[in-house]
């Protein structure tokens, strides 16, 4: 807590994150962007009239027009429909992914940083060996084996990010089981569940926001890229990699079938990592407010 000059009252922790990232306009209209696309995403059967299943084959492969901004695919569905109610698949399986991610890895990497020893080492080994596996192709491979849908991509995706969390919570937990106000609250007789859970664990947080932000991103990327190899939801239900991989076949004629999903997802995943970045700035105290 930093004391201001005068009469003023002394400025939280996170009153100074929260005023460095406001500097940062980027990031601001980047949270302000993503609110947007959120909502629109949320409601989009009120931003939309069309069905984004029903087929309309008069209207197949139409051009963006003002009937139909992103235009029509081979079937006569409206893109921006889709893009929309994709977005509810993708979103979900970005944040519902890292959320897991986040339940298993923070209990696993508190206790094997702060208990150390054999658990330490038995959590370690464990992590080491799902990292011995490259990520997307182990994604690809549980869903192959459990089955084609939203749970169980989200399921494997949690997987395989599980070690980068467990390892970056262990690393700090490591580094702050050691400092002198936890060597002060187990000299009063705080047990370690308590000494782990209310002085550790606030010491973690701030690099796990970062983390989890910028890793919402990367499971966007691969959830769009399990369902674009055919591993994602089923059909015809709408999702952005399915429909890449869709419009793959036609970006000479109908370009529009896989551009508009491919910009959506670029763009909310660099509006994520902007977030991402600021937030680092934000929490690291080596930055000025």
């Amino acid at each position: 807590m930093k004391q201001v000059q005068g009469s003023e009252r002394p400025t939280g922790l996170y009153e100074l994150v929260i005023r460095k990232f406001v500097r940062n306009r980027v990031a601001v209209a980047g949270l302000i962007c993503l609110a947007l696309i959120a909502l629109a995403v949320l409601f989009a059967d009120i931003v939309t009239p069309y069905d984004p299943i029903e087929r309309n084959t008069p209207e197949r492969n139409l051009g963006p027009s003002l009937a139909h901004p992103f235009g029509t695919d081979k079937l006569g569905r409206d893109i921006m429909s889709r893009v929309l109610y994709g977005g509810r698949v993708s979103l979900q399986v970005g944040f519902l992914s890292i959320a897991l991610t986040t339940l298993v890895s923070v209990p696993l990497g508190l206790i094997g940083g702060f208990v150390g020893g054999l658990v330490d080492d038995f959590i370690m080994r464990v992590m080491d060996l799902i990292l011995a596996f490259p990520g997307l192709i182990l994604a690809i491979w549980l869903v192959s084996l459990l089955g084609s849908n939203m749970t169980n991509v989200i399921f494997a995706i949690a997987f395989f990010s599980l070690p980068t969390y467990a390892r970056l919570i262990r690393g700090i937990t490591l580094s702050i089981r050691e400092m002198e106000y936890v060597m002060a609250a187990r000299s009063m007789g705080a047990n370690s569940p308590r000494i782990m859970f209310f002085h550790v664990l606030p010491g973690v947080l701030g690099p796990l926001i970062v983390l989890t932000t910028l890793g919402v991103s990367g499971a966007i990327v691969t959830g769009a890229s399990l369902s674009f190899l055919g591993l994602g939801v089923s059909p015809p239900t709408p999702e952005w990699g399915a429909m890449l991989a869709d419009g793959r076949n036609y970006m000479r004629t109908q370009w529009w079938i896989a551009v508009f999903p491919g910009i959506t997802i670029t763009l909310v995943v660099l509006i994520l990592n902007i977030i991402g970045d600021a937030l680092r700035d934000a929490l690291d105290p080596n930055v000025r407010a």
